[in-house]
């Protein structure tokens, strides 16, 4: 009668075991397919260009001419950067430093960039000036980014 008992357990806990184990082994199969689907459809649809619109873009929109061209490319804090180099050569770091901090207080959404153009402005100070005369233009514009410009180039 013992053996019995045992046997009759044992084929409840397999009968029991028959439908959950079939679907658990379906949704093992296709729950990672459906997630990486949906994965790779939510990315397709993400705004990459950092431009503000609301529409998605497309393969028509990447190769459109208009996005080609140099002008469109050019972020404001590239041209920026690039104007403040320019003025920091024909004149000194002190004026660019100025400019740069003139041009975060007009528009707030270069303040990211600051720290960045700090330290490519300290860069070009040393290669135009040399280290020690660099450093004596530092100030606190975009906290000490343009001194360790100075320094990661003086390195």
């Amino acid at each position: 009668m013992k053996h019995s008992v045992k046997h009759s357990t044992a084929l409840k806990t397999r009968r029991g075991r028959g439908p959950a184990r079939r679907i658990g082994r379906s949704l093992a199969f296709v729950l990672p397919v459906v997630l990486v689907l949906s994965g790779t459809l939510a990315v397709t649809r993400v705004n990459w260009s950092g431009a503000p619109s609301n529409s998605v873009l497309t393969a028509s929109d990447v190769t459109a001419p208009e996005a080609s061209s140099p002008a469109a490319a050019r972020a404001p804090q590239e041209v920026l950067r690039d104007r403040l180099l320019t003025e920091l050569q024909e004149e000194d770091p002190g004026v660019a430093l100025t400019h740069l901090q003139e041009a975060v207080d007009e528009r707030p959404a270069l303040a990211r960039h600051c720290a960045s153009i700090a330290r490519a402005l300290g860069r070009a100070a040393v290669r135009v000036y040399g280290p020690t005369r660099a450093q004596s233009y530092s100030r606190p514009v975009c906290d000490t980014a343009f001194a360790s410009g100075v320094l990661s180039a003086h390195s």
